[in-house]
């Protein structure tokens, strides 16, 4: 608020010459002054309206210093301004700077597995063009050789192998072996029913696949005030071929009760979940009830 509207609302500023003409007036009624009351009126207006002046110029002067100091505080604004932006580039340089180097980086490692890729290429090709140009790729391929099944193959091939070197041979002397074919398939089926016999052996020597699973059991007592380690000594006391009891604890349900939280292991085609609630129900001094929080396979 400016000082020329806080003396505009100022009604007592203003109020304050009637006061004192009113009590100059009193005085001088007391004192039987002669004077006239257009005399008194006339200098009670000159003297209002001289306070006006003098108070108008002070309101004047203050808006003045005002402004003044305004306009002095907007270059320390406009300076400040300038050191934030010029900051703020410097930083934004910087983050290009670091941005461009890693870029260049990466564009030259890029560049070296493109290089290695071209030289593999180059070596493959190479390759390919020597085993085209090889004579055992432009010679006719053999027969097939009877399949062994579950086998390497390698001495069949190497056996098989034989007679077409032979056949090439006798082809060149212009001699027909009418009995050999017959001799190479005997050897055939015996190495073929050999390696069957090997494989039956080897698979009937490895231990079959047990199915297992783990099972978290939650036995419930009949109240707060059963013994919860004779219960869990009942439960464990249960045996059986392929179950193996693990970890418990005691889980609070409300009201004091707990219940005991029990893991085991398990062979599915042996012992089961029936199997175990019926064991365990047998207990009915101490177990309420079996549930079965989780059942995986392992």
């Amino acid at each position: 608020m400016s000082t020329a509207n806080f003396l505009a609302q100022d009604k007592i500023w203003f109020d304050k010459p009637r006061y004192d003409e009113a009590e100059r007036r009193f005085y001088e009624r007391m004192n039987g002054s002669s004077q006239t009351t257009q005399d008194v009126g006339a200098n009670s207006i000159l003297q209002d309206i001289a306070r006006a002046r003098e108070n108008i110029q002070k309101s004047l002067a203050g808006l003045k210093t005002t402004l003044s100091n305004r306009g002095s505080d907007q270059p320390s604004l406009s300076q400040q301004s300038q050191l934030s932006t010029s900051s703020s580039s410097a930083a934004d340089q910087g983050e290009l700077i670091c941005r461009i180097k890693s870029l260049e980086l990466e564009n030259q490692s890029l560049h070296k597995v493109v290089d290695d890729l071209r030289a593999a290429l180059s070596k493959l090709e190479c390759r390919v063009t020597v085993l085209e140009k090889s004579p055992a790729a432009a010679s006719p391929a053999p027969a097939a050789a009877p399949s062994v099944p579950y086998t390497n193959g390698t001495t069949v091939q190497q056996k098989t192998s034989a007679p077409v070197k032979e056949q090439e041979e006798e082809e060149d002397d212009d001699e027909i072996d009418l009995f050999g074919s017959d001799d190479d398939d005997e050897e055939a089926e015996k190495l073929k029913e050999q390696r069957l016999k090997e494989y039956a052996e080897k698979k009937a020597k490895k231990p079959a696949l047990i199915a297992k699973s783990s099972i978290l059991l939650d036995v419930k007592p009949w109240d707060d005030e059963t013994d919860m380690a004779k219960l869990e000594e009942c439960v464990r006391s249960v045996q059986a071929d392929g179950l193996l009891w693990g970890t418990s604890k005691l889980v609070p349900v409300g009201y004091g009760i707990k219940k005991l939280q029990i893991a085991c292991v398990v062979e599915d085609d042996k012992v089961g979940t029936d199997i175990l609630e019926e064991e365990i129900t047998k207990f009915e001094d101490y177990v309420q009830s079996v549930d079965v929080a989780a059942f995986n396979k392992i």
